[in-house]
């Protein structure tokens, strides 16, 4: 197979480092690890259509990534890029907003099972702050549960104390217990009785360099009702995997309810919203808080979010989602037992994540993926990945070839 060549990519990179910090920042940046070894990815795009993008140097790509998770239905959708073209002719960025905004609220008021209201920003870090706001707004507290192993954003109060620009005060009042610990987070409840605003979660354990875990049998339930008792903020962050595996929310989905639900990423097709729904016993405090942005009530992107929940309704987007990552990661395990590598593929088939068991070190894995990805299949090293409607029958049996071909490779240089 060929092998790619990225020398436009890198004369690029060289330009960005001139006006850019780092070139590329944040988690797309080749200092964040995801990358590894970084000469073997394409460092900027030309296009992008359906399940493929282009680099700089006209390298087709087919992508796992989805641009980190927006791209649900495809690049360029013609359904959600038509609603946003017509909304885009009409208004956008307006001094009030169009009745777009109510259009979307509602929808999603009747998409998702726990919403009993909608606010919308940009990013998923916009709603998970929001919802943590909302949280102490409602309960008068300060204290925060975190499962390790968590991604909530950006902000100071998401981070660790040994991170760059974060200080003590920003994350005094965060408490961390292990998944599907049930135990130590009653422990918790006890110890700090009636000092708990929130526990926040993703819906499962998905954090990046492990095997993503899905809960225990009955685990949800106990949370939700330790949190029903202590009268503590319950909020499920879905920004990434909202959509991918039930259109009523993750939470519906394993059987509960949060208080607060947070969307981003594939909420409309790569345009640029985010959401936070909730309860009713909690619009109040949302309403007291002085907290939103320039473009927050532009109207295309919800024209764009729309346009997308009602193509995944009637796709019933999810089933087909997860029916493409379980015939994708069933072709990847076998090719590595082909040659003798255990390939452990881990949590929801549409948003999987994937870790060659075979060296603690992760070298070995980081050495396989750098071999599919020189190859044309963009996976990265150690987070989770998504699939997309897009995604065909031949694009996931070129990219089992190619994890092949890739895994031959790493024998060759690995004997057993």
């Amino acid at each position: 197979m060929k092998i790619n060549d990225y020398s436009g990519s890198r004369e690029a990179y060289l330009r960005a480092c001139r006006v850019i910090p780092s070139g590329i920042y944040g988690h797309q940046g080749p200092a964040e690890g995801c990358y590894t070894p970084i000469e073997a990815w394409p460092m900027f795009s030309s296009r992008a259509k359906g399940s493929y993008f282009w680099d700089v140097d006209g390298n087709r790509m087919i992508d796992y990534m989805c641009g980190y998770g927006p791209n649900i239905l495809g690049y360029h959708d013609p359904d959600v890029d038509e609603a946003a073209r017509k909304q885009r002719e009409i208004a956008d960025c307006v001094t009030v907003p169009t009745t777009k905004m109510i259009d979307f609220a509602e929808l999603l008021v009747d998409t998702v099972a726990c919403a009993d209201w909608a606010f919308f920003a940009k990013n998923g870090n916009d709603v998970t702050t929001l919802a943590i706001m909302t949280a102490r707004a409602y309960t008068h507290r300060k204290k925060i549960v975190f499962f390790k192993g968590y991604y909530h954003g950006i902000s100071p109060w998401t981070q660790k104390i040994d991170y760059a620009g974060v200080i003590e005060e920003d994350v005094m009042h965060n408490l961390y217990v292990d998944w599907n610990d049930y135990d130590a987070l009653a422990e918790l409840f006890d110890r700090y009785k009636g000092e708990i605003a929130a526990v926040i979660s993703q819906p499962y354990m998905h954090g990046n360099f492990q095997d993503n875990v899905l809960p225990a049998e009955g685990f949800w339930q106990k949370v939700r009702k330790l949190c029903t008792d202590n009268e503590t903020v319950l909020i499920v962050d879905d920004v990434r995997a909202g959509w991918r595996i039930d259109l009523a929310g993750s939470d519906h989905y394993f059987g509960f309810e949060a208080d607060l639900i947070c969307f981003c990423k594939a909420l409309a097709n790569g345009y640029n919203v985010s959401a936070l729904c909730g309860k009713e016993f909690l619009r109040s405090s949302v309403s007291s808080m002085s907290y939103t942005g320039s473009y927050w009530m532009s109207s295309v992107p919800f024209a764009a979010g729309i346009a997308c929940i009602e193509k995944m309704k009637k796709l019933n987007l999810p089933a087909i989602l997860n029916e493409k990552g379980k015939t994708l990661g069933d072709g990847l395990i076998a090719a590595g037992q082909k040659y003798g590598f255990d390939l452990h593929v881990t949590g929801m088939p549409s948003l999987f994540y994937l870790r060659l068991a075979d060296d603690p070190s992760l070298m070995l894995h980081q050495e396989w993926i750098a071999e599919c990805v020189k190859r044309g299949v963009f996976f990265t090293t150690h987070h989770n990945h998504f699939i997309n409607y897009a995604l065909s029958d031949e694009d996931i049996a070129e990219t089992i070839a190619v994890a092949d071909e890739a895994f031959s490779v790493i024998r060759e240089r690995h004997p057993l």
